[in-house]
């Protein structure tokens, strides 16, 4: 059988790879695979399996950031806790988009959302000695598990794929009822599966959480970027949802590096609820020199891992921010090419077989957006990313993210440009001809 990449040079490069399983191996690790094969073969893939930005970095960020290495900052250790004029700019952007009232003590700078879920992590496990579990509503970020496991803490984790609308509230109850969950964590919209938890599946994890006493972690690392609906306008309706409209004890992960495309410098925001922030846990006191959960987060936790965010990148998210919010730059329009690649792909891949596997959110067709999840009759996840690498075509698989749909895969648009939509139709139809003996 002829493949758009040599079976022998695909062959050659996993098997000096190492990898015993290419289904569950990580993102960055198929990265290097796919870079290795493209490097041998001299073809380019289709790269659909990390979620790298496919488009510049906002303007206003790197002229501030660039003002502010010219000024000095970067001989200047920055404060642990953040510059005041980001931690002003972001409570602003809470209020403007959320319709979330934070305060700027609670908005703190981290080295991307992955420190702050890392950072969330250290903390919320260690305020109650009885409440040890993290429970995961997958499928989600699968770095966000190997943190658990690097720090040897306990998780749980169930797939929210049958449990959509007023369901979701009978299977939280069965963990939370358990009374030993510390922390409900997701993402939204979610990553891998590009679903948007509802403002009614919001309302019921803020209810139980309030109930059980249990921190929400809400990541917003892809905030706004459900464009069914105009997240961009501050101060009106519709604003992003959010569980912050119904639970007092909750922490919002906000990235730069898709909203705003500034992936490579590596900030985001971690921003803890007003009561969160300033409520006392005795058993903090196990591990860090004050009970105040904000204390313990920002000059126990945070001072830990890297003492700080870089100064110069604080200033970048501090005029983008500020751009946003006095209505100067519409973050969300710059990304809608992300929405419009996603349609043509999906189009693409099912014109030739392939089945959206996460397909609506209750009863509305799912979004289009940054991620979007295949399937093929007649493989498993795991066969199907091995089968389709000699097409030269990447992802990863959704066995690693906590998902129950062991036959799907995670497809990023982002790195996929438009130019090569023509070969990717190519790839797919060949695939298709390759397998027709599949059942459809």
């Amino acid at each position: 059988m002829n493949t758009p990449i040599p079976r022998g040079i695909v062959d050659k490069a996993k098997f000096e790879s190492g990898l015993k399983n290419i289904g569950r191996a990580s993102i960055r690790e198929v990265v290097r695979l796919v870079g290795n094969i493209e490097a041998a073969s001299g073809l380019k893939y289709v790269k659909m399996e990390m979620g790298v930005p496919g488009l510049p970095a906002a303007r206003q960020g790197i002229e501030a950031q660039i003002a502010a290495l010219n000024s000095g900052v970067a001989s200047i250790y920055p404060s642990i806790e953040g510059i005041i004029e980001l931690k002003r700019e972001a409570s602003r952007f809470a209020k403007l988009f959320l319709d979330t009232d934070i305060q700027p003590d609670g908005c703190v700078p981290t080295v991307g959302s992955m420190q702050g879920s890392l950072t969330a992590f250290m903390v919320n496990s260690r305020c109650r000695k009885d409440k040890t579990v993290t429970l995961f509503i997958d499928p989600g970020f699968p770095v966000q598990k190997q943190q658990h496991n690097v720090l040897g803490l306990e998780y749980k984790t169930f797939d929210v794929y049958n449990h959509r609308g007023e369901k979701l509230r009978a299977k939280l109850e069965e963990y939370l009822s358990e009374g030993n969950v510390h922390t409900i964590v997701y993402s939204n919209p979610n990553n891998p599966a590009w679903f948007c938890l509802t403002d009614k599946e919001l309302r019921i994890i803020g209810e139980l959480a309030t109930k059980y006493d249990v921190i929400v972690l809400e990541d917003l690392a892809y905030f706004g970027m459900d464009f069914r609906s105009d997240y961009g306008k501050g101060g009106v309706p519709p604003y992003q949802p959010s569980v912050s409209h119904y639970t007092d004890h909750y922490m919002i992960l906000f990235s730069g590096s898709k909203v705003f495309s500034y992936a490579g410098e590596r900030i985001a925001l971690m921003m803890i609820s007003n009561k969160l922030y300033n409520r006392c846990f005795p058993d903090l006191k196990r591990f860090y020199s004050s009970d105040s959960f904000g204390h313990a987060a920002v000059y126990g936790a945070l001072y830990a891992i890297s003492s700080g965010t870089g100064h110069s990148v604080q200033y970048a998210l501090t005029a983008m921010l500020k751009a946003v919010n006095d209505g100067n730059f519409n973050f969300l329009e710059e990304i809608k090419p992300y929405r419009e690649k996603a349609c043509t792909m999906k189009e693409l891949f099912t014109r030739y077989g392939f089945r959206i596997v996460y397909d609506k959110d209750e009863d509305q067709p799912l979004a289009d957006g940054f991620y979007f999840t295949i399937s093929y009759p007649g493989f498993t996840g795991s066969e199907l990313l091995e089968e389709l690498l000699y097409y030269g075509i990447s992802a990863i698989t959704l066995d690693i993210t906590g998902s129950e749909r062991s036959e799907g895969l995670r497809a990023c648009v982002s790195q996929t440009q438009p130019a090569q939509f023509p070969d990717l139709e190519i790839r797919l139809k060949a695939f298709q001809n390759d397998h027709a003996n599949n059942k459809i």
